[in-house]
């Protein structure tokens, strides 16, 4: 029986060494584990083989029953031991797949974070995501014909981004809320701050327009014909002049 000795030792080593739990590896240890229960598989199947070869040649049963017993738990250990592999293989592979959608979802969240460049009657401009939010929030209010807050909401954006590439179409859009409301003081300002501060802009002459208009619900007749005038003097080719053209005709 002393023979049998250099088994037990093997038994003894691959139940000290193999790991309690997958769970417990990083990734580099689960491979390094993965190298080392490899190896012990390859020498607890090399000993298999050594005691089907003494089995072959062993003729007293009680010594072949022991070698029997011995190459059964040999088997059952082979057998644990790669469904170790295959429990840190799949470990691994899950890490991994865990670890690159950290980083897609860490990555979109900073993009969120970042300025955005963005091209607005053909300028270039940074906006961040906290400029782009209110501006939306308050063109959705004007859009939805709330004026009264969505004035709140377009004031608010212009005192907290007075260089934003929006303050043009947000002041525009802050002097029709106001004239909605029949506010045409502050409406006469809205739109006048783009013809003076923004006369190359697109909406400049709609803004002098709506200036026009202003002064004629006040019936301020010499102020409706001076604005009107001075239209069609600073924007001749726009469509806002040819308007004012007709609008000259019915001012007495």
């Amino acid at each position: 029986m002393k023979r049998l000795f250099p088994i037990f030792v093997v038994l003894a080593a691959v139940s000290v060494t193999a790991p309690a739990h997958a769970g417990l590896f990083d990734d580099d240890e689960a491979r390094r584990a993965i190298l080392d229960i490899r190896t012990k598989v390859d020498s607890l199947a090399l000993v298999s083989g050594q005691l089907e070869d003494k089995l072959t040649t062993k003729a007293d049963k009680t010594v072949v029953l022991d070698l029997l017993n011995q190459q059964d738990q040999l088997r059952q250990d082979i057998a644990k031991l790669r469904g170790d592999i295959e429990v840190l293989s799949n470990d691994v592979s899950d890490n991994q797949r865990r670890q690159k959608e950290f980083y897609v979802d860490l990555d979109n969240r900073l993009r969120k974070l970042e300025p955005q460049k963005i091209t607005l009657d053909g300028k270039e401009a940074q906006v961040d995501p906290d400029e782009q939010k209110k501006y939306d929030a308050a063109q959705s209010l004007f859009q939805s014909g709330d004026y009264k807050n969505a004035a709140g909401a377009l004031s608010g954006f212009l005192q907290s981004y007075p260089r934003s590439i929006y303050v043009a179409g947000a002041q525009y859009a802050l002097g029709i809320a106001y004239y909605a409301q029949k506010d045409y003081k502050n409406a006469i300002s809205s739109f006048g701050i783009i013809v003076a501060d923004f006369p190359d802009n697109a909406k400049a002459p709609d803004a002098m327009l709506n200036i026009a208009s202003c002064y004629s619900e006040q019936k301020d007749k010499s102020a409706t014909k001076k604005i009107l005038l001075k239209l069609r003097s600073l924007y001749p080719n726009s469509t806002a002049a040819a308007t004012a053209g007709d609008r000259l005709k019915a001012v007495k």
